[in-house]
């Protein structure tokens, strides 16, 4: 499979979100989307990551983005981390992997000395014509939301 890059359009799905809706990419066109994987809900990196696009989702969307997050939770955990949180956009839950697998998110990772497959947190980018503009792979959760932010301020 190849590897997503900027300027390739961005595979569409569809998957159920926390509010127990689908939500499809295709039906975002028009607005421009900023599509983020990460590892698991309720863990201290992916809810720093989460807090952040909560806190900016005003900017986000003053620039014309949407903001999805994505991982292979279930909704009911999605649910919970957003109640927990106070999370304002979409969770969509992908527990049959195929986004992930879409977008190759999925890794190789040691954890305790096991290997095991995961999330690697990445983000796309996609205009709203559904190309994708930044495909931003193995992001750090403490900075990557101010580091997304500035990058798009600058296109």
């Amino acid at each position: 499979m190849t590897e997503l890059t900027a300027g390739m359009e961005a595979p569409d799905f569809t998957l159920e979100s926390d509010a127990g809706t689908p939500v499809s990419l295709s039906a975002l066109r028009g607005n421009g989307v900023v599509l983020y994987f990460y590892p698991k809900d309720n863990t201290a990196g992916c809810t720093t990551e989460a807090q952040g696009f909560r806190d900016h989702l005003a900017d986000f969307k003053a620039l014309g983005y949407e903001v999805l997050g994505v991982s292979r939770d279930s909704v009911k955990s999605h649910c919970s981390f957003r109640d927990k949180q106070n999370l304002n956009f979409p969770l969509l839950s992908d527990k049959e992997e195929t986004v992930c697998n879409l977008y190759g998110v999925l890794k190789e990772k040691t954890m305790y000395g096991r290997k095991c497959f995961g999330i690697e947190r990445s983000t796309f980018v996609i205009d709203p014509q559904g190309k994708i503009i930044h495909a931003l792979r193995g992001v750090k959760a403490k900075t990557h939301v101010d580091e997304l932010l500035e990058l798009l301020k600058q296109a």
